[in-house]
């Protein structure tokens, strides 16, 4: 990483360090120089990833959407570590990765589905401050994906923010994951 951290990392230490760093090595063939921030305060990185796991496990809404819908929102607010990391995973969890690639320019992109726009612009329509969800845009995905998973997708749109808003804010950036990985470089919208 070239760039630092507004905090330094911390020595990632004990038994607890141990799990964290073979984990981090076997997710990402490296420990993240964020994870050594966030050792700063345990409680916090264990609430944090604990909340990300649970999140992961809710199963009412359609996962790639809820990935998509992530990078949407970290690409929004500028977190470079969280794009890196969610572009990363979209190739992991074999995710359709034509889409995966082309998220940043989903509006001018012809390989959405009317379903995949409306969940970005929700998305983005979320991130914004104050949010800017529209009632037309709310009915549209209520209607095609139901109450429980709107609820799951709202909640999924607003821990991504939490997480990408923390990392900006401690100056955590990428660190080559999907890179290092060789995956083709996302697709960044054109200027017109």
């Amino acid at each position: 990483m070239n760039h630092r951290t507004r905090i330094p990392a911390a020595e990632i230490n004990g038994i607890s360090g141990v799990a964290v760093k073979r984990f981090s090595m076997k997710k990402l063939g490296k420990v993240p120089e964020s994870l050594g921030v966030m050792w700063h305060n345990q409680p916090v990185l264990k609430a944090m990833a604990g909340f990300s796991q649970k999140a992961e496990r809710w199963n009412e809404c359609d996962h790639q959407l809820k990935a998509f819908a992530h990078m949407v929102v970290v690409a929004k607010i500028g977190c470079s570590f969280c794009l890196d990391f969610a572009y990363l995973n979209a190739h992991n969890e074999n995710l359709d990765m034509v889409k995966a690639r082309d998220v940043l320019r989903w509006r001018e992109s012809r390989v959405f589905t009317s379903l995949e726009r409306d969940v970005l612009e929700y998305a983005e329509a979320m991130t914004e401050s104050p949010p800017a969800v529209t009632d037309e845009l709310s009915a549209r995905l209520l209607d095609q994906l139901g109450a429980p998973a709107l609820v799951e997708l709202s909640a999924f749109i607003g821990a991504s923010n939490m997480a990408a808003r923390t990392n900006v804010a401690l100056g955590i950036e990428s660190e080559g994951f999907a890179e290092a990985k060789g995956l083709a470089p996302l697709a960044v919208p054109s200027l017109a």
